[in-house]
């Protein structure tokens, strides 16, 4: 097991939380991004069945199809 450094310094913990917080950071935009796109393309998707919905109705109401 590798032993355990804590320096006397505290000042050596600064860039550890630096990149923490980065990383922070960059998972909470990512996690945002990803529920911005995944309501965008609900939208498409509800968008695109409803035209769907509106074709097979234009053509069952055809005269031809009855």
């Amino acid at each position: 097991m590798l032993p355990l450094y804590f320096p006397e310094n505290k000042l050596e913990y600064i860039p550890a939380a630096v990149t923490c917080l980065l990383f922070i950071f960059g998972a909470v935009f990512t996690w945002r991004m990803f529920i911005k796109v995944s309501k965008r393309e609900q939208q498409q998707f509800e968008q695109m069945e409803q035209n769907l919905k509106e074709m097979d109705n234009a053509v069952s109401d055809t005269p031809a199809s009855k």
